[in-house]
């Protein structure tokens, strides 16, 4: 592990809910998007609606409430958006945080202390849409945490500089249409430098710039510690 990685790990020796709290942990399952699942040879996971169905019934099936997963996955889940797969761009595909997928309007909550450093609403399809990036010291090494694919209501009365205690409400998740055409979850990354960003940050890159990103933004289950059902 590096410095990041141990200060996350050794923040808590139980895991972290992340959405509202009424949700047990044993109903978060994991779920594989990756375009190695032979299951979504035939799902057309780009389309919102049945990206949605396909989720709910991997849920369904294992009596759950919360999909989760995604780090550093390679997925297809891009492959009809311009920003991500453009002839004249590094192809981007792999994921760089987790995705915790449910109902719109679920609550967000702040997993540790933080402030706010910024926000925007990434209105460009395939982009976050409304997005909070919250800033944290722990152990004296500041790091930072982004929230996208939020309502648009979330991002109502935030300030640079506000402050949101663990566990505490920091923003519900948006629907299709506001969080850019997909089906309504949370995208958490971790992220050691925001590299001169403001309110946004890449939360897919291309294989040719993995370590990079991999070393920049430490898998967020050292922090969260999620085991849900399997």
């Amino acid at each position: 592990m590096n410095e990041l990685q141990k200060v996350l790990d050794s923040y808590s020796l139980h895991n972290i809910g992340i959405l509202d709290s009424t949700i047990p942990m044993n109903k978060y399952i994991p779920l594989d998007l990756s375009k190695s699942n032979e299951t979504l040879l035939d799902v057309d996971i780009t389309n919102p609606v049945t990206c949605q169905s396909y989720i709910d019934t991997v849920v369904k099936s294992k009596d759950g409430i919360v999909a989760y997963g995604g780090y550093l996955e390679e997925r297809n889940l891009y492959a009809d958006k311009d920003g991500f797969s453009a002839a004249h761009k590094p192809k981007r595909n792999i994921h760089l945080g987790i995705d915790f997928w449910t109902n719109a309007d679920t609550k967000v909550l702040a997993p540790i202390d933080g402030k706010v450093h910024s926000f925007k609403n990434n209105n460009v399809v395939g982009d976050y849409g409304p997005t909070i990036i919250l800033e944290h010291t722990l152990h004296h090494i500041t790091f930072y945490t982004l929230y996208g694919h939020l309502s648009i209501e979330s991002l109502t009365g935030l300030f640079k500089g506000k402050v949101f205690k663990a566990g505490e409400t920091l923003a519900k998740l948006g629907t299709p249409d506001i969080n850019v055409n997909y089906a309504p979850h949370l995208h958490f990354q971790i992220i050691k430098d925001l590299e001169g960003n403001e309110g946004d940050y890449p939360g897919v890159c291309a294989l040719e710039n993995l370590q990079h990103y991999k070393f920049n933004c430490p898998n967020p289950n050292y922090l969260l510690k999620i085991k849900g059902s399997s």
